[in-house]
């Protein structure tokens, strides 16, 4: 990929990490399983962020003119999945805008990691904001004194997104999940509304403490989600204001 007259390998936006040369997708350090197809639409949309991408483009350069394909099939269906793999909405995207008869744009927003090797950046995901979260309430003020007080959500180094349960159902799918290394069910889980997306940063009111579980009951005071309840970690909090 060429951008600013510097190649990159390893593109990165929002919580995610695309690897050009190696075909691979990751989120927040985790490998999300991507077909050939939607992997070269998102390299070529990754091409000319910001841009229009013609879906006659589209088709030159992904189903060459011998190749005998139903070719408004095989590229909605490559968008579809790519937009599951993001998480992204049709309606209400953050990253692939469709124009309608036109073609697609790539509308996040980058940021390059210029020739990192997987293991650089898959680093363990509490470096670089160790410091800013708490990993256990303080004795002389428990957990339990954080109700009704503002916190802000703080992700893990590797990305600008934390995410988070709807409720103990959601959370317990999700540890399940994540023990199977099944990133489709993930994807599937913030599709249907039961994980969120909250970008690092975001102020939440505790309205209960599970000091039990490590866990507490919020309310997620802006962006997308504003006003919906979830259950965080006490970990990925900052200190409460």
């Amino acid at each position: 990929m060429t951008q600013g007259g510097q190649s990159s390998d390893v593109v990165r936006f929002g919580s995610y990490e695309v690897h050009l040369r190696g075909g691979e997708l990751y989120r927040a350090g985790r490998k999300i399983k991507l077909q050939l197809q939607p992997f070269h639409v998102l390299a070529m949309l990754l091409e000319h962020p910001g841009e229009v991408v013609a879906r006659e483009d589209l088709q030159r350069r992904l189903w060459p003119a011998d190749t005998f394909v139903d070719f408004d099939h095989s590229l909605n269906t490559a968008i579809k999945k790519l937009r599951l793999a993001l998480s992204d909405d049709k309606k209400n995207p953050r990253f692939i805008e469709t124009l309608p008869k036109r073609g697609y744009r790539f509308i996040g927003t980058l940021q390059e990691t210029a020739n990192l090797p997987v293991a650089a950046t898959r680093e363990s995901p509490c470096r670089g904001r160790a410091s800013a979260r708490l990993t256990s309430p303080s004795p002389t003020k428990p957990a339990s004194s954080w109700v009704g007080r503002v916190a802000k959500l703080s992700a893990d180094g590797q990305s600008d997104f934390a995410l988070v349960s709807a409720d103990q159902a959601s959370a317990a799918e999700r540890e399940k999940l994540d023990a199977a290394n099944d990133d489709v069910g993930l994807s599937l889980l913030i599709a249907a509304q039961k994980l969120f997306l909250v970008a690092d940063g975001t102020p939440v009111r505790i309205l209960e403490v599970h000091e039990t579980v490590s866990r507490c009951l919020v309310r997620i005071l802006e962006g997308e989600h504003y006003g919906k309840t979830a259950l965080v970690p006490l970990q990925s909090l900052t200190e409460p204001s």
